[in-house]
């Protein structure tokens, strides 16, 4: 039995949250910075190399590449040999949160009330999943959401006689419908099976996966690569100005279903696809 100290899951969410707003995961970067080179659109070109400047002064300059750094998304895997010792698990990841976005001068962009709308001043709660996993260690990813592209995402719960054409037509239809409002190249995220509320988890925890590692499974995998490119034929472009690269890159995440569902949700986000990994 391995004891971790809440202490230690806050100081290092703190520091997360600071490294995931002001630069971005070396497989996302990659993409970004390699865009430039498939795109044909001048216009596009030119969107691209202001996206390139901008992650570099950002990084540079430790200060946020997007004005929107978002709401905090937590996933954590506990292992099940480790005993947690310390405050409410939850309030050390708030805490964790609180901090980031004070001493990283990072804006608050939560409210405490979906209606009322009173902003709580330091952009906790988070958003947190759990999961418990064998071992003693703790998994934890940040992955702030800017709600720009948040909100251009969906659910559909599919008919199992839609089969893969309606899941292809799902996600087509989603990167149509939110063209530039999702501040293209965007990254797609996919769940497909589950229930309501689990295809849209598959969803965000596909945006947090490294875009150089394929899905395990054949078939899944043949579909990450197609509707990436029926994606780019759609010609969104950069910054939704036109042009060959809408999507920098597209994961899917499966579960296991019921027989008379089909579940899928796309979560699409900006090329700012924030998220830090950490294992204590």
């Amino acid at each position: 039995m391995r004891i971790i100290h809440t202490d230690e899951i806050t100081k290092n969410i703190r520091e997360m949250c600071i490294e995931a707003n002001v630069s971005l995961s070396e497989d996302v970067k990659k993409r970004v910075l390699s865009a430039k080179e498939k795109e044909e659109s001048a216009l596009g070109k030119r969107v691209l190399e202001q996206l390139e400047e901008n992650l570099a002064i950002a990084e540079n300059e430790q200060i946020p590449i997007c004005q929107d750094t978002g709401m905090a998304v937590v996933f954590l895997a506990v292992g099940q040999e480790v005993r947690i010792e310390g405050t409410a698990i939850e309030d050390a990841v708030n805490e964790g949160i609180r901090q980031g976005y004070r001493d990283g001068y990072l804006r608050k962009s939560v409210v405490s009330d979906p209606l009322l709308r009173e902003n709580t001043k330091d952009n906790t709660p988070g958003i947190i999943h759990y999961s418990i996993v064998p071992g003693e260690n703790i998994e934890i990813i940040v992955a702030p959401k800017g709600f720009g592209s948040e909100n251009t995402s969906r659910i559909l719960m599919l008919k199992p006689a839609d089969g893969i054409e309606g899941v292809k037509q799902a996600v087509l239809e989603t990167v149509k419908l939110a063209g530039p409002n999702a501040c293209p190249p965007m990254i797609v995220g996919v769940g497909i099976g589950g229930d309501f509320e689990k295809c849209a988890i598959l969803a965000k925890k596909a945006l947090t996966r490294n875009l150089d590692t394929p899905s395990p499974f054949p078939h899944i995998r043949e579909l990450e690569k197609e509707l990436l490119e029926e994606i780019n034929k759609t010609k969104i472009g950069p910054g939704g100005l036109g042009g060959k690269v809408t999507a920098l890159g597209l994961n899917i995440e499966t579960y296991p279903t019921h027989i008379a569902g089909l579940p899928v949700a796309i979560n699409l986000c900006c090329h700012v696809n924030r998220h830090v990994k950490r294992v204590l």
